[in-house]
Protein backbone atom coordinates (compact mmCIF):
# COMPACT_ATOMS: atom_id res chain seq x y z
CA UNK A 1 0.00 0.00 0.00
CA UNK A 2 2.86 2.68 1.14
CA UNK A 3 3.87 1.78 -2.96
CA UNK A 4 0.63 3.08 -4.39
CA UNK A 5 0.07 5.50 -2.02
CA UNK A 6 3.48 7.03 -2.86
CA UNK A 7 2.93 6.45 -7.09
CA UNK A 8 0.13 8.73 -6.65
CA UNK A 9 1.88 11.08 -4.48
CA UNK A 10 4.37 11.60 -6.76
CA UNK A 11 1.37 12.06 -9.57
CA UNK A 12 -0.11 14.83 -7.65
CA UNK A 13 2.94 16.87 -6.44
CA UNK A 14 5.98 15.81 -8.20
CA UNK A 15 9.14 16.79 -7.19
CA UNK A 16 8.14 20.31 -4.89
CA UNK A 17 11.11 22.57 -4.62
CA UNK A 18 10.31 23.59 -1.10
CA UNK A 19 11.14 19.84 0.25
CA UNK A 20 14.68 18.81 0.55
CA UNK A 21 15.16 16.16 -1.80
CA UNK A 22 17.04 13.04 -0.59
CA UNK A 23 19.27 12.79 -3.94
CA UNK A 24 20.36 16.15 -3.10
CA UNK A 25 22.06 14.70 0.35
CA UNK A 26 23.29 11.67 -1.54
CA UNK A 27 25.03 13.79 -4.12
CA UNK A 28 26.80 15.95 -1.61
CA UNK A 29 27.96 12.74 -0.32
CA UNK A 30 28.89 11.37 -3.16
CA UNK A 31 30.79 14.49 -3.24
CA UNK A 32 32.54 14.48 -0.57
CA UNK A 33 33.44 10.98 -0.01
CA UNK A 34 34.96 11.47 -3.95
CA UNK A 35 37.01 13.91 -3.00
CA UNK A 36 38.49 12.14 -0.01
CA UNK A 37 38.82 9.28 -2.27
CA UNK A 38 41.56 10.96 -4.69
CA UNK A 39 43.09 12.87 -1.48
CA UNK A 40 43.77 9.57 -0.41
CA UNK A 41 45.30 8.14 -3.87
CA UNK A 42 46.77 11.17 -4.87
CA UNK A 43 48.31 12.96 -2.17
CA UNK A 44 45.91 15.98 -3.55
CA UNK A 45 42.83 17.10 -5.30
CA UNK A 46 42.54 15.45 -8.56
CA UNK A 47 42.78 18.85 -10.11
CA UNK A 48 46.30 19.20 -8.46
CA UNK A 49 46.93 15.72 -9.40
CA UNK A 50 46.22 16.55 -13.57
CA UNK A 51 48.36 19.87 -12.92
CA UNK A 52 51.52 18.06 -11.41
CA UNK A 53 51.12 15.29 -14.06
CA UNK A 54 51.25 12.56 -11.02
CA UNK A 55 51.41 8.86 -11.83
CA UNK A 56 47.68 7.58 -11.63
CA UNK A 57 47.67 4.10 -10.89
CA UNK A 58 44.35 2.30 -12.67
CA UNK A 59 44.20 -0.84 -9.67
CA UNK A 60 44.19 2.09 -7.31
CA UNK A 61 41.38 3.92 -8.83
CA UNK A 62 38.97 1.22 -9.16
CA UNK A 63 39.51 0.12 -5.81
CA UNK A 64 38.61 3.54 -4.74
CA UNK A 65 36.06 3.62 -6.44
CA UNK A 66 34.61 0.43 -5.75
CA UNK A 67 35.06 2.07 -1.83
CA UNK A 68 32.72 4.72 -3.23
CA UNK A 69 29.90 2.73 -4.49
CA UNK A 70 29.96 0.69 -1.42
CA UNK A 71 29.86 3.42 1.23
CA UNK A 72 27.24 5.27 -1.02
CA UNK A 73 25.21 2.44 -1.57
CA UNK A 74 25.81 0.71 1.35
CA UNK A 75 25.35 4.00 3.88
CA UNK A 76 21.96 5.32 2.19
CA UNK A 77 20.39 1.55 2.80
CA UNK A 78 21.51 1.31 6.39
CA UNK A 79 20.31 5.54 7.14
CA UNK A 80 17.24 4.61 5.59
CA UNK A 81 16.10 1.73 7.69
CA UNK A 82 17.52 3.05 10.61
CA UNK A 83 15.44 6.75 9.90
CA UNK A 84 12.35 4.60 9.18
CA UNK A 85 12.31 2.24 12.26
CA UNK A 86 13.41 5.05 14.31
CA UNK A 87 10.07 6.74 13.63
CA UNK A 88 8.39 3.68 13.76
CA UNK A 89 9.38 2.49 17.51
CA UNK A 90 7.80 6.57 18.21
CA UNK A 91 4.37 5.33 16.73
CA UNK A 92 3.92 2.49 13.70
CA UNK A 93 1.57 4.99 11.32
CA UNK A 94 4.58 7.50 12.16
CA UNK A 95 6.89 5.07 10.51
CA UNK A 96 4.47 3.70 7.82
CA UNK A 97 4.07 7.33 6.69
CA UNK A 98 7.45 8.25 6.88
CA UNK A 99 8.06 5.13 4.66
CA UNK A 100 5.82 6.24 2.44
CA UNK A 101 6.81 9.50 1.82
CA UNK A 102 10.49 8.16 0.66
CA UNK A 103 9.25 6.26 -1.65
CA UNK A 104 7.12 8.75 -3.06
CA UNK A 105 10.96 10.87 -2.98
CA UNK A 106 12.43 8.04 -4.94
CA UNK A 107 9.52 8.24 -8.09
CA UNK A 108 9.79 10.84 -10.42
CA UNK A 109 6.56 10.47 -12.90
CA UNK A 110 5.92 13.58 -13.33
CA UNK A 111 9.05 15.26 -12.28
CA UNK A 112 10.39 13.87 -15.68
CA UNK A 113 7.45 15.12 -17.66
CA UNK A 114 7.62 19.18 -16.45
CA UNK A 115 11.29 18.76 -17.20
CA UNK A 116 11.02 17.26 -21.34
CA UNK A 117 8.02 19.46 -21.78
CA UNK A 118 10.55 22.69 -20.58
CA UNK A 119 12.37 21.44 -24.05
CA UNK A 120 8.72 20.97 -25.71
CA UNK A 121 8.05 24.44 -24.95
CA UNK A 122 11.64 26.02 -25.68
CA UNK A 123 11.19 24.30 -28.87
CA UNK A 124 7.61 25.71 -29.76
CA UNK A 125 8.40 28.88 -29.14
CA UNK A 126 11.61 28.66 -31.72
CA UNK A 127 14.15 29.03 -28.49
CA UNK A 128 16.50 27.01 -30.28
CA UNK A 129 19.49 28.02 -27.43
CA UNK A 130 17.37 27.82 -24.85
CA UNK A 131 16.17 24.38 -25.69
CA UNK A 132 19.82 23.44 -25.92
CA UNK A 133 20.36 24.80 -22.25
CA UNK A 134 17.49 22.74 -21.35
CA UNK A 135 17.94 19.37 -22.80
CA UNK A 136 21.76 19.79 -21.41
CA UNK A 137 20.24 19.13 -17.61
CA UNK A 138 18.38 16.28 -18.56
CA UNK A 139 21.53 14.32 -20.67
CA UNK A 140 25.38 13.80 -20.31
CA UNK A 141 26.11 14.92 -24.04
CA UNK A 142 27.49 17.61 -25.47
CA UNK A 143 24.70 19.98 -25.87
CA UNK A 144 26.23 22.99 -27.63
CA UNK A 145 25.53 22.17 -31.47
CA UNK A 146 22.29 20.42 -31.28
CA UNK A 147 19.99 20.91 -34.33
CA UNK A 148 16.33 21.05 -32.93
CA UNK A 149 16.12 17.09 -34.54
CA UNK A 150 18.46 16.10 -32.20
CA UNK A 151 17.03 18.01 -29.53
CA UNK A 152 13.81 15.83 -29.44
CA UNK A 153 15.33 12.66 -30.02
CA UNK A 154 17.70 13.22 -27.27
CA UNK A 155 14.61 14.76 -24.90
CA UNK A 156 12.68 11.24 -26.29
CA UNK A 157 15.48 9.06 -25.47
CA UNK A 158 15.84 10.49 -22.03
CA UNK A 159 11.97 10.37 -20.88
CA UNK A 160 12.20 6.28 -22.51
CA UNK A 161 15.35 5.69 -20.32
CA UNK A 162 14.27 7.19 -17.76
CA UNK A 163 10.46 5.32 -17.39
CA UNK A 164 13.03 2.90 -16.49
CA UNK A 165 15.53 4.88 -13.97
CA UNK A 166 13.32 7.29 -12.16
CA UNK A 167 9.67 5.23 -12.26
CA UNK A 168 9.47 1.47 -12.42
CA UNK A 169 12.69 0.49 -10.93
CA UNK A 170 12.40 2.34 -7.56
CA UNK A 171 8.88 1.06 -7.48
CA UNK A 172 9.91 -2.05 -8.31
CA UNK A 173 12.65 -2.19 -5.40
CA UNK A 174 10.37 -0.28 -3.22
CA UNK A 175 7.75 -3.58 -3.99
CA UNK A 176 10.63 -6.04 -2.44
CA UNK A 177 12.30 -3.39 -0.04
CA UNK A 178 10.79 -0.69 0.95
CA UNK A 179 12.38 2.82 1.18
CA UNK A 180 15.26 1.33 2.24
CA UNK A 181 16.22 -0.98 -0.88
CA UNK A 182 14.55 1.76 -3.12
CA UNK A 183 16.83 4.61 -1.43
CA UNK A 184 19.74 2.20 -2.37
CA UNK A 185 18.39 1.96 -6.06
CA UNK A 186 19.08 5.69 -6.74
CA UNK A 187 22.30 6.15 -4.48
CA UNK A 188 23.38 3.56 -7.28
CA UNK A 189 21.48 5.34 -9.59
CA UNK A 190 22.91 8.85 -8.71
CA UNK A 191 26.39 7.60 -8.62
CA UNK A 192 25.97 5.90 -12.40
CA UNK A 193 25.21 9.71 -13.35
CA UNK A 194 28.18 11.50 -11.79
CA UNK A 195 30.70 9.68 -11.73
CA UNK A 196 30.10 6.46 -14.06
CA UNK A 197 31.22 8.58 -17.15
CA UNK A 198 34.57 7.34 -18.74
CA UNK A 199 36.39 10.40 -19.38
CA UNK A 200 39.97 11.11 -17.83
CA UNK A 201 38.33 10.99 -14.51
CA UNK A 202 36.10 8.38 -14.05
CA UNK A 203 37.53 5.81 -16.53
CA UNK A 204 38.87 3.62 -13.50
CA UNK A 205 37.03 5.46 -10.42
CA UNK A 206 33.93 5.53 -12.01
CA UNK A 207 33.82 1.70 -13.51
CA UNK A 208 32.32 -0.37 -10.20
CA UNK A 209 29.59 2.51 -9.95
CA UNK A 210 28.84 2.37 -13.85
CA UNK A 211 29.11 -1.67 -13.63
CA UNK A 212 26.37 -1.84 -10.72
CA UNK A 213 24.57 0.47 -11.93
CA UNK A 214 23.96 -1.88 -15.05
CA UNK A 215 23.46 -4.95 -12.54
CA UNK A 216 20.53 -2.80 -10.35
CA UNK A 217 18.99 -2.16 -13.65
CA UNK A 218 18.95 -5.79 -15.77
CA UNK A 219 15.67 -6.73 -14.29
CA UNK A 220 13.76 -3.36 -14.06
CA UNK A 221 14.46 -2.42 -17.92
CA UNK A 222 13.28 -5.35 -18.99
CA UNK A 223 10.27 -4.91 -16.92
CA UNK A 224 10.07 -1.60 -18.08
CA UNK A 225 9.77 -1.97 -21.48
CA UNK A 226 6.80 -4.42 -21.51
CA UNK A 227 5.25 -1.45 -19.08
CA UNK A 228 5.78 0.83 -21.81
CA UNK A 229 4.38 -1.97 -24.55
CA UNK A 230 1.37 -2.16 -22.30
CA UNK A 231 1.49 2.15 -21.88
CA UNK A 232 1.76 2.32 -25.58
CA UNK A 233 -1.68 0.93 -25.82
CA UNK A 234 -3.04 2.35 -23.37
CA UNK A 235 -2.20 5.18 -25.81
CA UNK A 236 -3.47 3.92 -28.56
CA UNK A 237 0.25 3.69 -30.40
CA UNK A 238 1.02 1.32 -32.68
CA UNK A 239 1.85 -1.95 -30.18
CA UNK A 240 2.90 -4.72 -33.22
CA UNK A 241 5.66 -2.24 -34.28
CA UNK A 242 6.88 -1.30 -30.57
CA UNK A 243 7.29 -4.85 -30.00
CA UNK A 244 9.07 -5.67 -33.42
CA UNK A 245 11.73 -2.98 -32.66
CA UNK A 246 12.28 -3.93 -29.52
CA UNK A 247 13.14 -7.67 -30.17
CA UNK A 248 15.37 -6.48 -33.02
CA UNK A 249 17.23 -3.25 -31.12
CA UNK A 250 16.74 -3.57 -27.54
CA UNK A 251 20.51 -4.49 -27.21
CA UNK A 252 21.15 -1.28 -29.72
CA UNK A 253 23.32 0.69 -26.90
CA UNK A 254 26.67 0.54 -25.06
CA UNK A 255 24.57 0.02 -21.87
CA UNK A 256 22.60 -3.15 -21.62
CA UNK A 257 19.57 -1.44 -20.89
CA UNK A 258 19.06 2.13 -21.74
CA UNK A 259 17.60 0.67 -25.23
CA UNK A 260 15.48 -2.18 -23.91
CA UNK A 261 12.56 1.02 -23.35
CA UNK A 262 14.14 3.65 -26.17
CA UNK A 263 13.57 0.44 -28.90
CA UNK A 264 9.89 0.32 -27.48
CA UNK A 265 9.06 4.21 -27.85
CA UNK A 266 10.84 4.43 -31.51
CA UNK A 267 8.69 1.14 -32.41
CA UNK A 268 5.33 1.99 -31.40
CA UNK A 269 6.04 6.48 -32.40
CA UNK A 270 7.78 5.12 -35.63
CA UNK A 271 11.28 7.05 -35.65
CA UNK A 272 14.95 6.31 -35.21
CA UNK A 273 16.77 7.20 -32.32
CA UNK A 274 20.17 6.57 -31.22
CA UNK A 275 23.38 6.80 -33.03
CA UNK A 276 26.72 9.04 -32.72
CA UNK A 277 26.62 12.09 -30.19
CA UNK A 278 29.51 13.90 -28.78
CA UNK A 279 30.17 13.45 -24.80
CA UNK A 280 33.03 15.81 -23.16
CA UNK A 281 34.30 16.91 -26.96
CA UNK A 282 34.99 13.58 -28.09
CA UNK A 283 32.24 11.51 -30.52
CA UNK A 284 30.94 7.98 -29.23
CA UNK A 285 29.55 5.72 -31.56
CA UNK A 286 26.32 3.97 -31.05
CA UNK A 287 24.24 1.78 -32.86
CA UNK A 288 20.63 3.56 -34.05
CA UNK A 289 17.50 2.24 -32.75
CA UNK A 290 14.55 1.88 -34.89
CA UNK A 291 13.55 2.84 -38.66
CA UNK A 292 13.46 6.60 -40.03
CA UNK A 293 9.82 6.07 -41.33
CA UNK A 294 9.75 9.90 -40.54
CA UNK A 295 11.51 13.20 -39.53
CA UNK A 296 10.92 13.49 -35.47
CA UNK A 297 8.60 16.45 -34.36
CA UNK A 298 8.53 18.16 -30.94
CA UNK A 299 5.05 16.39 -30.76
CA UNK A 300 7.03 13.34 -30.42
CA UNK A 301 8.07 14.32 -26.75
CA UNK A 302 4.33 14.43 -25.75
CA UNK A 303 3.95 11.29 -27.29
CA UNK A 304 6.43 9.46 -24.88
CA UNK A 305 5.27 11.27 -21.87
CA UNK A 306 2.28 9.64 -23.17
CA UNK A 307 3.97 6.56 -23.24
CA UNK A 308 5.33 7.93 -19.49
CA UNK A 309 2.30 7.86 -17.72
CA UNK A 310 0.74 4.72 -19.36
CA UNK A 311 4.14 2.61 -18.65
CA UNK A 312 3.70 3.92 -15.22
CA UNK A 313 -0.19 2.92 -14.66
CA UNK A 314 0.85 -0.49 -15.83
CA UNK A 315 3.74 -0.71 -13.32
CA UNK A 316 1.74 0.35 -10.79
CA UNK A 317 -1.00 -2.06 -11.60
CA UNK A 318 1.61 -4.93 -11.29
CA UNK A 319 2.70 -3.62 -8.00
CA UNK A 320 -1.07 -3.47 -7.21
CA UNK A 321 -2.05 -6.98 -8.73
CA UNK A 322 1.13 -8.39 -6.64
CA UNK A 323 0.18 -7.33 -3.58
CA UNK A 324 -3.53 -8.17 -3.94
CA UNK A 325 -2.28 -11.82 -4.70
CA UNK A 326 0.28 -11.90 -1.72
CA UNK A 327 -2.79 -10.65 1.02
CA UNK A 328 -5.13 -13.52 -0.49
CA UNK A 329 -2.76 -16.38 -0.46
CA UNK A 330 -2.06 -15.36 3.25
CA UNK A 331 -5.16 -14.97 4.29
CA UNK A 332 -5.74 -18.37 3.31
CA UNK A 333 -3.00 -19.67 4.55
Amino acid sequence: MKVIIGYFMDLIFGDPEWIPHPVVFIGKAIDKWKKAIQKWMYGCSYEEAKEKYRLRNENQEFLGGCVLMSVIVGGTYLITKAVVKSAGKIHPKLGEALETFLIFQTLATKCLKEESMKVYDKLDRNDLSGARTQIGYLVGRDTEQLSEEEIIKATVETVAENTADGVVAPMFYAAIGGAPLAMAYKAVNTLDSMVGYKNEEYKNLGTASAKMDDLWNLIPARLSAFAMLGGSKLAGYDVKSGWKIFKRDRNHHLSPNSAQTESVAAGTLHIQLGGTHDYFGKPVKKPTIGDDIRPVEKEDIVKVNKLLYGASLCAIGAVTLGKGLSYLRKKWK
